[in-house]
Order: structure tokens, then sequence, then C-alpha cells
């Protein structure tokens, strides 16, 4: 019995081993730092270069003038990143120059102001127009929680770019209360609207 039970537990170790190891191999990983390609990270200053090149020998081929203007990690080589724009623009950064900081730019199809909401398919408590960076809070499935300057709600995710499709981030456990929460008074409020 105990024979078979060292075999059973080997089993699951080993298939346990595998799907992680197959995960490992699948995923695409920068050689320099590790960390996921493609993956988004922000501008740390008012004033960053980007080059045709992985060198500062490499001619200028943009220059960025916006504090946490978000960018696309595509590639890595020494201390050079090659990073992507919303625009498509890409080129060659210097890792000095990013930060892991998550930030958004605003998308709209149609030029119009993006409503910010209180909760998830809550009430509107405001607008941020296209182009605007945003901070990315935390981001659930199809919803991220954003701040812009005195300013904090809920924004569909389809309008911002700087966040992958299904990405979630800063989720914690309390975020179900929350959201349960919200969709009361949200309720409460519809109710008095009525009376």
């Amino acid at each position: 019995m105990l024979l078979y039970k060292n075999i059973s537990m080997q089993i699951v170790i080993a298939f346990i081993s595998i799907i992680i190891f197959s995960q490992v191999c699948n995923a695409d990983i920068g050689k320099e730092t590790g960390l996921e390609i493609p993956r988004y990270v922000s501008l740390k200053s008012n004033d960053a270069n980007i080059r045709v090149g992985p060198s500062k020998n490499y001619p200028i081929e943009i220059k960025f003038i916006k504090k946490n203007y978000p960018l696309k990690v595509l590639e890595e080589y020494e201390d050079w990143r090659k990073v992507e724009d919303f625009l498509k623009n890409f080129g060659w950064i210097h890792k000095s120059l990013i930060s892991g900081t998550r930030t958004g730019i605003v998308l709209s199809n149609d030029n119009k102001a993006i409503k910010l909401l209180n909760t998830l398919n809550g009430n509107v408590i405001g607008e941020i127009g296209k182009g605007n960076i945003v901070f990315l809070e935390k981001c659930k499935i199809d919803w991220c929680l954003v701040s812009f300057g005195n300013y904090r709600g809920w924004v569909d995710k389809k309008n911002i770019w700087g966040i992958k499709e299904k990405e979630k981030t800063n989720i914690n456990f309390f975020q179900r209360f929350e959201d349960l929460y919200w969709k009361s008074v949200n309720s409460i409020i519809e109710i008095q609207k009525g009376f």
C-alpha cells in the first residue's frame, strides 16, 4: 500500500512538473531581465529618445516629451529595450528611461470622451478625453480602475492602450466584496431616482 502511494505521488509530481515546464517554455521571456515579452512599461521622464538601434551611436528616431507615456517592450538587448507606442512607432530605448509603473492611453473610435464609472457597469462620475494618459490602478478581464488627476473610476478596457486584452493586475481578495458594495449603492440610487 505504501509503495502504491509513493508511485501515485511521483506520478502527480511528474505531471505537475510537465505542466509548469511547458508553460515556462511557451512564454516569451526577456533574455536580459527574465520578464515577460511583450510587456508594458512607462517613461520615467519628460525627455526620452527612441533610437533606430540599441546604442547611443544610432540616430534618434523619436523624442518623447511626456512622462508616464506607456510603451510596449518587444525585445531586450543588453541595457536596451525595443519598444512600440500606441501609434505603432517603434525603436530602442535605454532601460534607465523606463519604469514598471503601469499607465495607459485613452482610445476612442469616434473621438468622444470615455465615460468614467464609479464601479463596473455603474454610474457615470466623469469623462476622459481621447489621448489622455491614465494610471492603471487595477484591471479585471474587461475593466480597469484608472486615475487621472483628481479623478478615479472604472473604464472599459477596450478604451485603453497599455494593457493586454485579458490581463488582470492588482486584483485582491476583497475586490469581489467592493464590487458588491458598489452594485448595492448604485441600485439604491436608481431606486431613489424612481421616487
